[in-house]
């Protein structure tokens, strides 16, 4: 996988300000029964894999979606789907650290320079397997589960080929509502328990993906270039799609070299402001989103605000 992970620039308060501590706690455990319930050869590596830091905003966004949606409470049902989710993702995690050949993801070693590159890969497709078996009992989530796995591996594919193409923010976008977007729509879709808040979730997941592209490049600033992985791999993020508007930009793009990059960098701060305000307008989508289809959307717009504020 091409995309750069999330960055780890936001306080973990962030996610945790929609007040759902106690259910976290809950997947949490979930998560530590399921583990102990492994064989032993794989549980060492689910360990490592599951129960360190992390931010959970995937299942923060599938519990304000019940929210959203119904007057029942979070139960068991409602974790297990969550925890199908956890495990999409960090499968996702998985992958993309041995690609980009990632030693540290969150200050912590990643799975397969801790374990080896086999160890890791069969770990990602045991997690897999899991993930499935977790919701087997629930059709529509495992049609939700198995559309995810599927769209995220044509959106890295089609990203991949599309690397240091010079596009524009529309096909941003689109990239981005494919990858991580589609990560939210399924949020959506199995907090809500059908489909009338799938493209909220599009929406707030593009929100998510453009706010990180943000915050990366004044992480890669503010280190001298230390950030700077998806400008030399010639990912299309949203202040790059902005910055190669200009054609003498669009040039080092396609063909970075050490100055070339170092040009790119420059670029991509200046249009920083640019980038805040097409975030300010995808935001206010997604509020209006959830206004439109949720019979209470203040969880989902607080959750709106919140990912907002991860550029920052």
């Amino acid at each position: 996988m091409t995309t750069s992970a999330p960055s780890a620039h936001a306080p973990d308060g962030l996610v945790l300000a929609g007040g759902y501590d106690p259910e976290l706690a809950l997947l949490k455990g979930f998560f530590r029964v399921w583990i102990d319930g492994c064989d032993k050869e794989v549980r060492p590596l689910l360990e490592w894999q599951f129960l360190g830091r992390a931010k959970h905003f995937r299942p923060v966004t599938l519990f304000a979606c019940h929210e959203a949606v119904s007057a029942e409470p979070i139960d068991d049902s409602v974790i297990r789907s969550a925890a199908a989710l956890e495990m999409v993702h960090n499968v996702s995690l998985i992958i993309d650290d041995i690609l980009d050949r990632s030693r540290f993801r969150r200050e912590v070693l990643t799975l397969h320079c801790r374990f080896g590159l086999l160890p890791a890969l069969m770990c990602a497709g045991y997690v897999t397997a899991a993930a499935f078996e977790l919701i087997g009992h629930h059709q529509w989530a495992v049609h939700r589960i198995a559309e995810l796995f599927k769209r995220l591996a044509v959106a890295e594919s089609l990203q991949w080929r599309l690397r240091r193409a010079p596009l524009g923010v529309e096909d941003w976008r689109h990239l981005a509502g494919e990858d991580t977007g589609t990560m939210f729509e399924m949020c959506a879709c199995l907090g809500g328990g059908d489909e009338r808040l799938r493209h909220y979730g599009r929406l707030l997941g593009t929100l998510y993906h453009g706010c990180d592209d943000v915050a990366d490049v004044r992480g890669a600033v503010a280190l001298g270039g230390g950030g700077a992985q998806d400008v030399r791999d010639g990912i299309l993020t949203l202040p790059a799609a902005l910055a190669i508007r200009n054609p003498d930009v669009a040039v080092h793009f396609r063909n970075p070299t050490p100055t070339g990059i170092e040009v790119l960098l420059h670029e991509l701060e200046e249009v920083l402001p640019a980038a805040e305000r097409y975030l300010d307008g995808l935001a206010g989508e997604a509020a209006q989103e959830a206004e439109r289809v949720a019979p209470n959307p203040a969880p989902l717009t607080r959750l709106v605000q919140n990912t907002r504020l991860l550029s920052q």
